[in-house]
């Protein structure tokens, strides 16, 4: 594919997508380009495309496809939308990157979380939210030491919520606000201390975005 093109093609859709976004671009399960955001997945020309990338479940379906990858092989979760094209009779994808705690507008935006504790459904300011969980096929959120249910999995509430909510883990969900600290294990992994006490790991997955994200 000319560089040229794509790089064109790349300028009109920096006029609309945010600038933490990369682009890239991959013909017949090699990436032919990439321009990287503020989120840089450090890919490379003539790169092939991982397993389970978006690059390669758009190849797979020939149509649209838009997701969290979170077991990235890239290096970084990050939220994808790839655009099935077609280059001189090849199959060919375009796909633009995102960090994984990306708020797309799609759906409103929550203000509050309602929650079931004991036989009493509450509903909650977000600000009061220190951290979600999913645990035991249920989604769990906490403010002031009490835990409550909630219908919302994981995964929606990820689009939903407001930009000081940072997802580490794939079973968790903060509120920075309520970050006390932020230290390594005997394992050398990152662990969240948060003011109410709670210790939270941060998944390999997640370390690189969150200390970009968090400049530490």
């Amino acid at each position: 594919m000319e560089k040229g093109l794509v790089e064109q093609i790349s300028r009109i859709m920096g006029d609309w997508l945010p600038k933490e976004a990369s682009i890239a671009v991959a013909i017949e399960n090699f990436y032919v380009y990439f321009k990287a955001g503020e989120l840089d997945l450090r890919i490379q020309e003539g790169d092939p495309v991982p397993a389970g990338s978006v690059a390669e479940m758009t190849f797979k379906k020939k149509g649209k496809v838009e997701r969290l990858v979170e077991n990235s092989l890239l290096g970084f979760p990050y939220y994808g939308i790839g655009y099935p094209m077609e280059y001189a009779g090849q199959a060919a994808a375009l796909v633009v990157m995102l960090p994984p705690n990306h708020i797309l507008a799609k759906k409103p935006q929550l203000r509050f979380l309602t929650g079931k504790l004991e036989e009493n459904w509450r509903p909650v300011p977000l600000e009061r939210v220190t951290h979600i969980e999913s645990s035991q096929k249920k989604t769990w959120f906490y403010s002031e030491e009490e835990a409550y249910s909630t219908i919302y999995t994981l995964k929606e509430l990820r689009h939903q919520l407001p930009d000081y909510f940072l997802p580490v883990h794939r079973s968790f969900i903060v509120n920075i606000n309520y970050i006390e600290g932020i230290a390594r294990d005997l394992s050398s992994n990152y662990v969240l201390t948060m003011k109410d006490g709670s210790l939270l790991p941060i998944s390999q997955n997640y370390a690189g975005s969150i200390r970009e994200l968090l400049g530490f």
